[in-house]
């Protein structure tokens, strides 16, 4: 009976260590700063209160942004489970362009490993620069650059086709990109990543809301993804959040952001 509970307890930990699922959010929430009511806030909690991780772009550079993330943060408290976050320094690009980027995380779920920083390589070149954040669930390791490329009308490829650079930057890092890439992951200047063993987690999904629904869609472009080694990282599920759908019309939907959450379950190798 001691061998049998010795094997059980040795399988029971080598399962802990070769696999781990978690469900990563991204959303670029628009403008969230002080223009977002506290209804606006607790209906995104609502929205995010289930996944272990969630990445937000389009987090208001000056006043108003950090103490939005906060309440966010207070907000998913005051559901069944504990919450951390953190709040990037704004992006070095120009007043116009800058702005911050959050993590949160079910502290129960992740740990942080080290504090989360701006690229600094490459923040001359990219208007704003991703934010990296390690996080931790038992043995495995993952990192999360958290990204807002500039508007399509500014060519967004000028500042991705940096990224193939970036796993040589960080060799020891699980590098997951994450974000709004205003690009569709077809558009060659992501075949560097693909021809290393990148892949998408969506393809031909449209994550941007029109001003007017029509033909039976609301969604516009394929912008905001997620991109992964697949060597390091396996998926699981994903599915697209159509928020809006809870709202009588889409300019009210709109108040909440013009982009909708996309959600990836991995398992990490």
């Amino acid at each position: 009976m001691r061998y049998f509970y010795t094997g059980l307890l040795i399988c029971l930990l080598f399962v802990s260590t070769v696999s781990a699922q978690i469900k990563v959010c991204s959303w670029n929430v628009e403008n969230i700063g002080k223009s977002k009511s506290d209804e606006d806030i607790e209906f995104i909690a609502i929205m995010l209160r289930d996944f272990d991780v969630v990445a937000i772009q389009e987090v208001v550079a000056g006043y108003g942004g950090a103490q939005a993330v906060a309440k966010l943060a207070d907000a998913l408290n005051r559901k069944e489970a504990k919450w951390e976050y953190v709040v990037s320094d704004p992006t070095s690009g120009s007043t116009y362009k800058t702005e911050r980027y959050a993590f949160l995380w079910k502290s129960h779920v992740l740990k942080i490993k080290e504090t989360p920083w701006l690229e600094k390589k490459y923040q001359t070149l990219i208007d704003r620069e991703p934010f990296y954040a390690t996080f931790k669930s038992g043995t495995k390791e993952f990192t999360l650059a958290n990204f807002h490329a500039i508007t399509k009308s500014k060519q967004p490829e000028t500042e991705i086709k940096y990224f193939k650079l970036l796993p040589s930057q960080y060799p020891n890092l699980n590098l997951i990109f994450i974000g709004d890439f205003n690009c569709p992951q077809s558009h060659t200047v992501f075949n560097p990543l693909k021809s290393m063993g990148y892949i998408s987690v969506f393809k031909n999904q449209k994550t941007s809301l029109k001003k007017e629904c029509n033909r039976d869609t609301c969604l516009a472009s394929e912008f905001d993804n997620i991109w992964f080694d697949g060597k390091k990282n396996k998926v699981v599920n994903r599915k697209a959040i159509h928020f809006y759908e809870n709202f009588q019309s889409l300019d009210e939907a709109r108040k909440i952001s013009d982009h909708i959450p996309i959600v990836v379950e991995f398992e990490f190798f």
